[in-house]
């Protein structure tokens, strides 16, 4: 009978890591001269990282906040979840005051791919064994309560499967299945490596079909990060309803890209009541109802379109008295 085995294995005893520690070394005299194995993955907590690369800083979450920050995704009570310069959105931007000095806070690496890329360089310069290598950080989920270990940064791996086109054992064709494996490798590296046991290293053993030739690091963590504007919840339910009301340009990427007009039509509808109808040139109009152009003015901001020219033109539905809406160019 085949199977598969995939185990991690997180060594105790790992030494305080402060800036200018050797990662590398720290981790091969923890495992031994014969502790890594072609194929293996290497997971490194972010934490270590940027203190071995002098990410900590002195003072609070809060004063540190802002500038870790691209910009505010939701805010509810005293967590602000935020999209950073990485792309990544985290709580407090990813900063952490915890097992490092009071006063003290680590902010993420600068660029955890690079990280990835140097630790696994330095791995396979010193053992001559084909190693991947993940950079995790501890992040919540939509929906779901708790949180789970990702990866930030990776090298030398392919950090997600794609199984589209293949068709599973009863034939049916597999449309959207992407696995982020890297993802799936921090979170196994983590049960073994726990929060309190100061155990920073793991090695996840079983994945070999996963990493990389030795000269080939990869596209990295960063292309598990959706580009602004393609996630579905850009904003928190709160800040999207706010940010609509506001009507402010820069806040339109987050929304995503406008919708058709046949979309824009249906959700005319739904939201006013009133009945749109498209137009010869792709536009859509709408009567105007008594004191409707302020809502429609919050709609369309939120679906990408705006509030264009009130004239008609021959063969248009439109009339003198409608609202014509238009797609905001990008």
């Amino acid at each position: 009978m085949s199977h598969r085995r995939v185990s991690a294995l997180a060594p105790d005893g790992a030494p305080e890591v402060v800036e200018g520690t050797d990662l590398a070394g720290a981790l091969l005299e923890l495992l031994g001269p014969d502790g890594l194995e072609d194929g293996d993955v290497v997971v490194v907590t972010s934490k270590v990282v940027s203190k071995a690369e002098g990410r900590v800083v002195t003072g609070s979450r809060e004063q540190h906040l802002a500038e870790a920050t691209a910009r505010v995704v939701a805010r509810r009570g005293p967590t602000t979840i935020v999209r950073t310069h990485h792309g990544l959105t985290l709580a407090a931007a990813g900063i952490d005051n915890s097992n490092v000095e009071q006063g003290a806070s680590v902010l993420l690496p600068v660029d955890p791919d690079a990280s990835a890329r140097r630790l696994r360089a330095d791995l396979q310069e010193r053992t001559g064994v084909v190693l991947g290598v993940v950079v995790t950080d501890t992040a919540g989920r939509a929906w779901r309560e708790g949180q789970t270990d990702i990866a930030i940064g990776a090298a030398g791996l392919l950090v997600a499967e794609d199984f589209a086109g293949q068709r599973d054992g009863h034939g049916n064709e597999l449309a959207v299945t992407a696995p982020a494996v890297a993802d799936e490798i921090a979170g196994l590296a983590e049960l073994a490596q726990g929060k309190l046991g100061a155990r920073p290293f793991a090695v996840v053993r079983g994945r070999a079909d996963l990493v990389l030739d030795a000269d080939e690091d990869g596209p990295g963590a960063a292309t598990l990060v959706r580009a602004e504007g393609g996630d579905l919840f850009g904003f928190g339910a709160r800040e999207a309803v706010l940010r609509a009301v506001r009507g402010r340009t820069a806040d339109r990427t987050p929304f995503g890209a406008p919708l058709s007009a046949a979309e824009l039509c249906v959700a005319v509808r739904e939201a006013t009541g009133l009945d749109a109808a498209l137009t010869g040139d792709g536009e859509v109009v709408c009567p105007a109802g008594a004191g409707s152009e302020a809502v429609f003015d919050v709609l369309l901001f939120a679906c990408g379109w705006e509030r264009g020219a009130s004239s008609t033109t021959p063969n248009d539905p439109a009339r003198d008295t409608d609202l014509r809406f238009r797609p905001v160019s990008p």
